[in-house]
């Protein structure tokens, strides 16, 4: 503790105008150690030389190709097109789909697991490897 040399009575200590940075300077010296232990933990360090690809990129498909599957089993491909499950892989050749591009299937909540993968299975034998599945976002209703 300092104490001030102009104080008129030296059995009375006069307050001191300083402040104790000694305790800020601990805390911060424990800081350095914990974020100078936990930086390496952080970080990656897997060196990956990655090769150049000499292709140009391909443009996104401009309309994606849905096929919903209703609650009563019946499909339609894209919004109008309504069509019988043992005419599907027909019609997905009739309408121009390549087996390259992808299949976004919607279906309904009430749709039975087993017909589901009936579609899925029929979609896979006939080559139509790239599906994806569409769902709506979910909100949280308990706020």
């Amino acid at each position: 503790m300092a104490f001030s040399s102009t104080n008129q009575n030296p059995s009375v200590p006069s307050e001191q105008h300083e402040i104790n940075v000694t305790p800020f300077i601990d805390v911060m010296l424990v800081l350095l150690i914990i974020f100078m232990v936990a930086a390496p933990l952080a970080t990656v360090n897997v060196p990956v030389n990655l090769p150049a690809i000499a292709e140009e990129a391909k443009p996104q498909e401009d309309k994606p190709i849905y096929l919903t599957l209703q609650k009563d089993l019946s499909l339609t491909l894209g919004d109008d097109i309504k069509l019988a499950q043992s005419q599907l892989i027909n019609t997905l050749q009739n309408q121009g789909i390549e087996k390259n591009k992808t299949i976004m299937i919607r279906a309904d909540k009430a749709v039975p697991y087993g017909d589901f993968i009936e579609l899925m299975n029929q979609l896979a034998t006939a080559g139509y490897n790239k599906v994806a599945l569409v769902g709506t976002e979910q909100v949280d209703t308990a706020q």
